[in-house]
């Protein structure tokens, strides 16, 4: 088993009002559209960690996080997940991760780029664990620097100086960001 953890982009923090279009952790969490370079690498049995992207004078946390237990492509998952079929509400708020019309054609209102390397290894997952209850976020606001230098044995005041965009994760690693997220579920 390893780990993938990733920032969101720029102002992607549910805990400020941002809608999570993907990765969506629902009953069944998905992956779809976001960070190809890390749903072509990731195995059956590996994480992903998703941390909230910056916000000037808000601290980022690590958002959630799930198990791969499989993974198909875009068209497979129109079919399988209709509930994700990316759309637009009427105030212009993007829902869901299938980024594809059932032809496997882009949708033209989606933002990703590059989309020839959207459309396979569509993530399915289990074993969802994220932070949706105020004081769970609030918490995990505190802490989360603190946890990543701590894992990763650095020294910094940012998420970003501590992970880049993303990095990969051993077992350990794994099982030790899992351990601190389930002591903070406990909490409620």
């Amino acid at each position: 088993m390893k780990g993938y953890i990733y920032t969101m982009f720029k102002g992607a923090d549910p805990s400020m009002g941002w809608d999570m279009t993907d990765p969506i952790f629902t009953k069944v969490p998905t992956m779809g559209a976001c960070r190809p370079d890390i749903r072509r690498a990731v195995e059956r049995g590996d994480y992903i960690f998703s941390v909230s992207g910056r916000i000037v004078n808000v601290k980022p946390h690590i958002v959630g996080a799930f198990s791969v237990d499989d993974k198909i492509n875009s068209l497979a998952a129109f079919d399988r997940f209709p509930e994700n079929r990316m759309e637009v509400d009427q105030e212009g708020k993007f829902h869901g991760n299938i980024i594809f019309d059932k032809n496997g054609n882009h949708l033209p209102f989606d933002y990703h780029t590059n989309h020839d390397r959207r459309i396979d290894n569509y993530i399915i997952g289990k074993d969802a664990i994220f932070f949706d209850a105020e004081e769970e976020i609030k918490k995990a606001k505190e802490e989360t620097v603190a946890v990543l230098n701590d894992i990763f044995g650095k020294n910094e005041e940012k998420v970003h100086k501590i992970l880049g965009r993303w990095r990969k994760m051993d077992s350990a690693q794994v099982n030790d960001l899992l351990s601190w997220m389930n002591r903070i579920k406990a909490i409620d």
